[in-house]
């Protein structure tokens, strides 16, 4: 017929069709899910074939998954094209996850330590003996009135899960919901908290910006949600008649940097810098979006309170202080090309400026995140198409009160063990990393039992040594990890959840798309050993601690709660006739949940202005009256603002601002700094024991010796200074350890600053996690950003020689 099939035009041939059935299947509801992928209904029962949608949870991206299972095994996962996160497309993360599911080292029941902790001396137990010991010891805990000596570490608290850990501590008596966060990327939600009123991530509109401005995240390999970041760097590379760009800040040429249209090579830490360098820019040129600024913002201009009293604005401290020649100095990127990214943002719009770990997680972390997230106020990009966007949830059902006893009230209502939201830390809602200290005699009390739950202490904090010291001072220790991890060697209960495969689970996503999205994990596959759902055991154990405890959680089961929980969807969706799923009553509605394993409510709605800005002045504050305020009901004295080592006072302490950066290390003994980064292949530390990943780490870098192992950068200058060759052994050394490892030369690297790569470095987890390369942690100094007590993972500095 003369008709020419390039590998182009099959491609974009096989998409329609493809989107074409996804919107077929969302119309009928309940056809096959099979169709979504060119299968036929004899093909989808041969020999016993399911295909069950799901949710993966090898990170916190959510995107849903199909699995393949044949006769009761999974056999396969692809992404569900149904979800609009990944649009079945999937990470090797995710298509790994068989070998999660079906890792020999697995846990296989609930085990109970017989011999010293760590001496691998396990005696495995029932269900009901374990849950019958734990739940009498922490009857015994509050009965003798010390519930609030109960830690409850966690760490990915998929869907309602954080919720329902808040409420067991709630009805137990303890106020110490400690999670992880504080050493994951913390300072954003804070700066998002103290400028625009909302605390958590923020979307962005990826697919419609047209200029990129990234600070230290990893967009292409280690950003969440990674799966829609990759597409919409596709999207905006080439899935569009205009191409925009991308100009990636960061402290080593990054994957992201290589895929970037600019690398800007910035010294570590000084991104607040650059920021408030290009705002001064804008500022000067009247480059800012006057309306914008005008009509939603505060603190902007001078101003003066009701008391009469004048203020500084934002405007006059940013000229005044701020010239690109200053930011220059500081962060080592030169004057015209600070000056020239300051014009292209501002006349590219609508823009983006968006940041993580390598912002945030600095002693400086949440005033460089104030900074950067000022950009996009400036240029008008706060709720707009191609802007920042402020994620709506789905519409749950509302839990009952927690049902309290004069026990659970008094406990509830001691200070919290790690000091957060006090004059220690006046903006912080948890302080993990130093859970080692307080628990164990520099806190207000000490701990006398620690429940954690999908995080790994002992192998995940700075200066890991601390937490090793620690765990031994502590009475009483339960995981319920379904892995022989680090924390779980030295623990005195197992109490193995299921994986995700096995398991029920609601995911709601991360704030991305804007618009309300929740995926429904469900078991692929019967559960393979004697393992149970961390929610039902929660249940199991109030049920023995009995009285209020039992009372607060009237549900038969996890999966009772979440149907529950998800009541509230379908009256919504019964009310207004809105979201992806309708159905005459809950049960059909639920099941055509399961059918789809996903509910989405599109599109996202623009200028709901009291949502999108809940501050004090309902406005975007320049000023952040939240913060001052803060200051002022903690009654924060000269003495106290000194302890948190800021150098602004008055006024600039309000504003986006320059706190200069603190190293830990004697710059002549220590002369380079430490930058550890994540890859495709980092699993949350989970990923080491899963050797698809493991075959894939360092592939980037092309050495023999990077796979299944650890290496650390250098520049090659540097490593010629040094006597270092590429391939050699050496050490790194902090003022708190030194680790072993090899050097592989990378021109990428500045020659300041060398880097390694998270994952490995386990002592336990598993026959292909165990004693491979070397966990940076146990060389990065215990630095934080005190104000919100944040993690500083960027601050150590190091010297190398040979081994």
């Amino acid at each position: 017929m003369g008709i020419r099939v390039t590998r182009r035009t099959f491609v974009k041939a096989t998409g329609a069709a493809a989107a074409g059935v996804v919107a077929l299947h969302l119309l009928g509801g309940t056809k096959p899910i099979f169709r979504l992928l060119g299968r036929s209904e004899a093909q989808a029962g041969a020999e016993g074939e399911r295909l069950v949608p799901s949710v993966c949870l090898q990170c916190p991206a959510g995107c849903g998954i199909l699995v393949t299972t044949v006769n009761g095994r999974a056999v396969k996962i692809e992404g569900n094209p149904l979800h609009p996160i990944n649009e079945g497309k999937l990470c090797p993360k995710g298509q790994s996850g068989l070998q999660f599911l079906y890792d020999p080292d697995r846990i296989r029941g609930p085990l109970k330590r017989v011999g010293p902790r760590g001496a691998e001396q396990w005696q495995q137990v029932s269900w009901e003996q374990a849950i019958a010991e734990v739940g009498d010891r922490l009857r015994q805990l509050r009965e003798n009135g010390e519930a609030h000596k109960l830690v409850f570490l966690s760490g990915r608290n998929r869907g309602q899960m954080g919720g329902f850990i808040g409420r067991f501590l709630k009805a137990y008596g303890s106020p110490n919901d400690v999670g992880h966060s504080s050493i994951c990327a913390d300072g954003s939600p804070q700066a998002h908290y103290l400028t625009q009123g909302f605390k958590s991530y923020a979307g962005y509109d990826w697919f419609n910006t047209n200029y990129v401005l990234c600070f230290g995240g990893g967009f292409i390999e280690a950003w969440r949600p990674t799966t829609l970041l990759l597409r919409a760097h596709g999207h905006l590379r080439r899935g569009r008649p205009v191409r925009a760009k991308i100009v990636q800040v960061d402290t080593r040429f990054s994957i992201s940097a290589a895929k970037a249209d600019e690398w800007v090579s910035v010294k570590p830490g000084t991104d607040g810098a650059l920021a408030l360098g290009i705002a001064h820019v804008i500022i000067k040129e009247g480059l800012y979006d006057k309306q914008f600024v005008q009509e939603h913002t505060f603190g902007f201009e001078a101003w003066s309170d009701d008391k009469g009293e004048k203020h500084e604005g934002w405007k006059d401290l940013v000229l005044q202080k701020y010239s690109p020649e200053w930011a220059s100095e500081v962060t080592g990127v030169p004057v015209e090309t600070i000056v020239r990214i300051a014009r292209e943002f501002a006349t590219t719009r609508p823009a983006i400026a968006a940041g993580e770990r390598g912002a945030s997680m600095q002693t400086n972390g949440v005033y460089n995140r104030m900074a950067i997230h000022a950009l996009n106020a400036l240029v008008g990009s706060i709720d707009v198409p191609g802007g920042v966007l402020v994620q709506k949830g789905p519409p749950l059902s509302a839990d009952p009160s927690v049902v309290q006893d004069e026990i659970s009230k008094t406990g509830a209502g001691q200070p919290r063990i790690d000091y957060a939201g006090t004059k220690r830390y006046p903006m912080a809602g948890k302080v993990y990393q130093n859970i080692a200290e307080f628990a164990t005699g520099q806190g207000p009390y000490e701990a006398k039992a620690l429940l954690i739950y999908y995080t790994n202490p002992l192998f995940s904090v700075p200066d890991v040594a601390r937490f090793h010291r620690a765990i031994e001072k502590i009475p009483f220790i339960v995981t319920f990890s379904p892995f022989m991890d680090e924390t779980s060697h030295m623990a005195d209960y197992i109490l193995p959840d299921d994986t995700y495969l096995e398991r029920w689970q609601d995911d709601v996503i991360y704030p991305s798309l804007g618009y309300p999205v929740v995926g429904l994990r469900q078991p692929v596959v019967t559960p393979l050993y004697d393992t149970m759902t961390t929610g039902d055991v929660l249940m199991r154990l109030a049920k023995n601690i009995g009285g209020t405890v039992n009372d607060s959680f009237p549900w038969e089961s996890w999966l009772d709660y979440l149907k529950f929980k998800y009541k509230g969807v379908w009256e919504y969706s019964q009310k207004t006739g809105k979201g992806s799923i309708q159905a005459a009553t809950f049960d059909d509605w639920w099941a055509e949940f399961r059918r789809r394993g996903v509910w989405a409510d599109p599109p996202y709605t623009f200028g709901e202005w009291a949502r999108v800005l809940p501050t004090d002045s309902k406005r975007f504050e320049f000023f952040s009256q939240k913060l001052e305020h803060t200051f002022e009901k903690l009654k924060m004295t000269e003495t106290d603002i000194a302890a948190l080592k800021l150098e602004a006072r008055h006024d600039e302490l309000f504003m986006p601002h320059y706190e200069p950066i603190r190293y830990a290390g004697d710059p002549q003994v220590y002369p380079l700094l430490l930058n550890t980064y994540k890859l495709m292949t980092h699993a949350e530390g989970r990923g080491a024991n899963v050797p698809w990943l493991q075959e894939l780490h360092g592939v980037h870098v092309g050495h023999k010796g990077t796979r299944w192992s650890t290496w650390v950068e250098v520049h090659p200058d540097t490593a010629a200074e040094l006597g270092i060759h590429n391939g050699d052994e050496v050490w790194v050394e902090s003022q708190v350890g030194r680790i072993k490892t090899v050097a592989l030369l990378f021109p990428g690297a500045r020659r300041d600053v060398v880097n390694i790569p998270f994952e490995n470095g386990h002592t336990s987890y598993g026959r292909w996690a165990k004693e491979r390369g070397a966990n940076p942690n146990w060389v990065l100094v215990n630095e934080a950003d005190i104000l919100g007590g944040l993690a500083a993972f960027f601050s150590t500095r190091v010297r190398i020689y040979k081994a």
